[in-house]
């Protein structure tokens, strides 16, 4: 009896443990549009280091990452050498990354978080992050495309 009951309680034990992961935390994600030509594709990566493939064999020059700071905290995979330039739309603010010369990207990762726009990049003194989507003034992430209201 003294058996059963240990085998019942270890057993229920291990089933809500394995339904409950000890590391539960929200990751931030990086929502990147790839363009090659008049084709594109949405990719939605995690910043948790996980590697995600791409599965398209489209020759990509653009990246846009409205959302994360991408040219600094993903890597892109190709078959061979490239180079990669971030961009800013001035009108708009979007950020790309222009990818020389064109080629497919064969998967992406990404790491880190970033603070979002008019979120504090500067708390009580101490630098918070990086901005996802503009620039460090004062203790606040601004967009890219402030324009004058004067």
């Amino acid at each position: 009896m003294k058996f059963s009951n240990a085998i019942l309680l270890s057993l229920g034990l291990i089933v809500s443990s394995s339904a409950h992961p000890l590391d539960e935390r929200d990751v931030q994600v990086a929502h990147l549009t790839f363009h090659g030509g008049p084709a594109s594709y949405d990719l939605a990566v995690p910043a948790d280091g996980t590697v995600v493939n791409t599965n398209s064999d489209i020759s990509i020059s653009i990246i846009d990452a409205p959302d994360y700071n991408a040219i600094n905290q993903c890597t892109f995979n190709t078959a061979s050498e490239k180079s990669l330039a971030g961009s800013i739309n001035t009108q708009t603010g979007l950020q790309s990354i222009i990818v020389g010369p064109p080629q497919p990207i064969i998967s992406v990762s990404c790491q880190g978080s970033c603070i979002p726009t008019y979120g504090e990049c500067f708390t009580n003194g101490q630098y918070t992050g990086p901005c996802c989507n503009g620039f460090c003034a004062a203790t606040r992430c601004r967009p890219w495309n402030i324009t004058s209201t004067a």
